[in-house]
């Protein structure tokens, strides 16, 4: 039995397969982009998360719990007697884990106190007993001990943060090492370590292991009790959450874009296997006259869709492994410049299963709509000649049923979006793309008479393509919605995608206002370094400088969440301030209150006028809230306080920015110029405009990666539509041939073809234009809800031209069938039957 089904497969499938492997390999590449995105964003967003546990994991083992600093200044190291003392902690193990460069490479510098035995984890195991007291990395004044995976050599003298001499006592390589951030560390006494990262007397965190027994939630209770708030007690895997969290809006923006492909790929398959029912109908009706059932043709042709889903999640699983591990080492600088891990390409076991299973499921479902014409074929129409038979213009009842469920889905479409639900609204909008193909399905009658009506204008040639589009309406639709699914596609997602840039962009105008920026960070990256004591004054002594605002940037956590602090003085052009209420912004610098972005206020379920309580190095602060804030923040959220407090309650004196106003008359290119010179090679100087471009520039990478799915979607449906009008011509090639022997030309013939793809194609432009206006506006919608901006919804002239562009590239398709029918022989196309 299970033979005869691989070998009927094998006759009838494959072979047409093979056959028309054009169609094939299009539905492949279009099934294999969705499954690309879809393995590329999983992959990179595991990678990040895997990155951050394997590092945890090979640092602490089996770690119980971990002390953390609110910010990125860690915790007083006073606070490990602390920890140790409290009830049921067997052992706390203080450590030192911050991001340097050696030897001009990255690199994770680890300090260690004499009871890292306790640890249990490949840090251990690597370093066995190197750091004992005796050993010959405490007898060294500055030995480390460094991974193989740095290399340097035993005995070597390196240099370290740009200026510290350190000399290599032992590298160690092996298994346990490659783990430990692939070899790129420098392990060194606790001491040696604070010296070297200039944090004399503070850790970065305190690995807490418990006594046997003990109940885990009742032990953190009473070392967060103990250290009266004043810093983060949480269990190891609480940095990989937090990292994950910070690539959530990449993550929004790339997966809208994975699943409005994968939605067209479902749509092309179910055009694809539309036109294959239709070029096989005399095979299919020759089955059914031998006695084929339809159940059994009906379920060769969806096992033939699912070979082809099957093959395009493998192919585009790899290719998205191939881009996911490329893409590691070009994420934007914002979304990495928190993490301590050297991020290393973790691909989740289940990524490329789910993908597969999608595509497969994706296929199937479209091609089974598609199978249904099998039920239209009847036996007899094995004996009629080719083009003879009617083509079924579709059930009335099922148009019927098509508006309906449109209609529905739209609705719940348009439920979700305004619904502010997140994520979960930007994977909606697909819903939206399939409820408007399905209200195109129920007006299809009207849609084809429209396309025969534009290629009436045409002439005499116009009138026989109006024709062809009259007699065969369900192939001539699905051609129709191919041109409209590569228009909907490039102007819903890249439109949205570039309202949401401009929107950000406009979000950060403001910095713009501010002659010059000295700043402790590129201007794509966030400043929560400080500068030098110094640098204010020293920047407000240099000629043509009017003044001088200090702001500071770090990164905290707030609840379970990281996010950007921003401490602001008077006269700052940052947005989050300017946007605040006069009333409000006195308040703010006067301490009264602070400023939450919108996308926090919500996470927190707060509203101006509530009040919340901070965590802070200094004790929990409690404050009112004063506005939520439209700002983009790239996290999950921002709090805007005064300087003053931040640098209190936080306990960091100084600024990580300058805003520096030139004086009337002065040259700001001069002033600049005079900034550089006076201030460290470290510090970054650049002008308001170069910050904003700044802003822009760090979003260009999702930009380029939606743009180029989008253009893939036109190339394929471009390809469908060859297939579409190479069918009709085959499909016509006696009529076509009578018409030559009558008298027509060449020429005549190949305008009717034209004319024909340009009825489908005009009016699948428009009606894609239409929609696609419809779907940006929704999916500007969703994304001013997660980017925590208002996401304005602006039309362009580019949408005509991005319109124009897609019905172009998909009418060069009709090119080549229409050259064919002009070229065919008189007497063998009179002959065809």
């Amino acid at each position: 039995m299970l033979l005869a089904v691989f070998s009927r497969l094998k006759v009838l499938n494959v072979r047409e397969l093979r056959t028309h492997w054009g169609r094939a390999v299009a539905s492949i590449v279009v099934v294999a982009v969705s499954a690309t995105l879809l393995v590329a964003v999983l992959g990179v967003s595991g990678s990040i998360t895997g990155s951050i546990d394997r590092l945890a994991t090979s640092i602490g083992g089996d770690a119980d719990l971990e002390v953390s600093g609110i910010t990125g200044e860690g915790v007083d190291e006073t606070m490990l007697t602390t920890v140790a003392d409290t009830e049921n902690v067997r052992a706390a193990v203080p450590l030192v884990r911050t991001r340097i460069t050696a030897d001009g490479q990255p690199a994770l510098l680890i300090g260690l106190g004499q009871n890292a035995s306790e640890l249990h984890s490949d840090l251990q195991t690597a370093i066995q007993h190197q750091l004992e007291q005796g050993s010959p990395v405490t007898s060294a004044p500055d030995g480390v001990v460094v991974g193989a995976g740095l290399g340097v050599s035993k005995g070597e003298r390196f240099q370290v943060a740009g200026h510290t001499e350190l000399t290599a006592v032992a590298v160690v390589d092996g298994p346990a090492a490659r783990r430990l951030n692939d070899a790129h560390f420098v392990i060194a006494p606790l001491a040696l370590a604070q010296r070297i990262s200039g944090r004399q007397g503070r850790l970065d965190s305190i690995l807490v292991f418990t006594t046997p027994g003990a109940d885990q939630t009742a032990v953190r209770a009473g070392v967060t009790t103990a250290l009266q708030g004043r810093a983060v007690v949480a269990t190891p895997s609480f940095r990989a959450a937090q990292a994950s969290s910070s690539f959530a809006i990449l993550q929004a923006m790339t997966l809208l874009a994975a699943s409005v492909s994968l939605v067209v790929a479902a749509f092309l398959s179910y055009n694809a296997m539309s036109i294959a029912i239709a070029q096989r109908r005399p095979v299919i009706s020759t089955m059914r006259a031998l006695g084929g059932r339809r159940r059994t043709i009906m379920s060769d042709m969806l096992a033939e869709a699912a070979l082809v889903g099957f093959l395009g999640g493998l192919v585009g699983s790899a290719f998205g492994i191939l881009i996911g591990y490329f893409a590691i080492g070009e994420l934007p600088s914002t979304l990495v410049q928190t993490l301590d891990a050297r991020l290393e390409y973790v691909l989740p076991l289940w990524v490329v299963p789910l993908t597969v299973t999608a595509c497969v499921l994706a296929s199937v479902s479209a091609s089974a709509l598609a199978a249904r014409q099998i039920h239209t074929v009847a036996p007899i129409e094995a004996l009629a000649p080719n083009g003879a038979t009617a083509a079924d213009p579709g059930s009335r009842r099922l148009r019927i049923a098509a508006g309906i469920a449109g209609t529905a889905l739209l609705a719940v479409t348009v439920g979700v979006v305004t619904a502010d639900l997140g994520q979960i609204a930007i994977a909606s909008i697909a819903l939206s793309f399939i409820g408007f193909s399905a209200l195109c399905f129920a007006f299809s009658g009207l849609i084809i008479k429209a396309a025969a009506a534009v290629a009436r204008r045409f002439g005499p040639a116009g009138v026989l393509g109006a024709a062809t589009i009259e007699r065969a309406p369900r192939r001539m639709w699905v051609a129709m919605m191919t041109v409209l699914t590569a228009v909907v596609t490039t102007v819903a997602v890249t439109g949205a995608t570039g309202n949401a840039v401009d929107s950000t962009v406009a979000s950060f105008a403001s910095i713009a206002d501010a002659d010059v920026w000295v700043s402790s960070a590129a201007a794509t990256d966030y400043s929560s370094t400080l500068l030098p004591p110094t640098t204010a004054a020293d920047v407000a002594a240099v000629p043509g400088v009017e003044r001088v605002v200090p702001d500071q940037m770090a990164f905290a956590t707030v609840g379970d969440a990281r996010v950007m602090l921003l401490g602001i003085a008077a006269d700052s052009h940052r947005d989050i301030y300017t946007s605040l209420a006069p009333a409000d912004r006195k308040k703010l610098l006067a301490g009264d209150g602070v400023a939450l972005s919108r996308d926090l206020g919500k996470s927190m379920n707060v509203t101006a006028g509530d009040q919340i309580t901070l965590q802070t190095p200094t004790g929990p602060r409690t404050v009112r809230v004063l506005a939520l804030v439209p700002y983009f923040s790239g996290m999950t959220g921002t709090v805007a306080m005064s300087l003053d407090a931040m640098q209190g309650w936080f306990d960091r004196a100084g600024a990580s920015d300058l805003e520096v106003t030139v004086a009337p008359g002065a040259d700001p290119v001069a002033v600049t110029a005079a900034i550089r010179k006076i201030v460290s090679p470290e510090t970054f100087v650049y002008s308001g405009d170069e910050a904003l471009d700044g802003v822009a520039s760090a979003l260009d990478q999702v930009i380029a990666v939606i743009t180029v799915i989008a253009w893939i979607v036109v190339l394929v449906s471009a390809v469908t539509l060859l297939n579409t009008l190479m069918l009709s011509v085959l499909d016509r090639r006696r009529e076509i041939g009578v018409l030559r022997a009558i008298g027509a030309t060449r020429a005549f013939t190949y305008k009717a073809i034209l004319a024909e793809a340009a009825g489908i194609g005009i009016v699948g432009a428009v009606l894609g234009l239409i929609l696609g206006a419809a779907i940006q506006y929704l999916t500007s919608v969703a994304l001013t809800n997660v980017l925590s901006i208002d996401v304005a919804w602006q039309p362009k002239p580019s949408m005509i031209a991005i319109s124009l562009g897609a019905l172009a590239i998909c009418l060069l398709g009709s090119i080549p069938p229409a050259v064919r029918a002009a070229r065919l022989d008189i007497v063998d196309a009179i002959s065809a039957d």
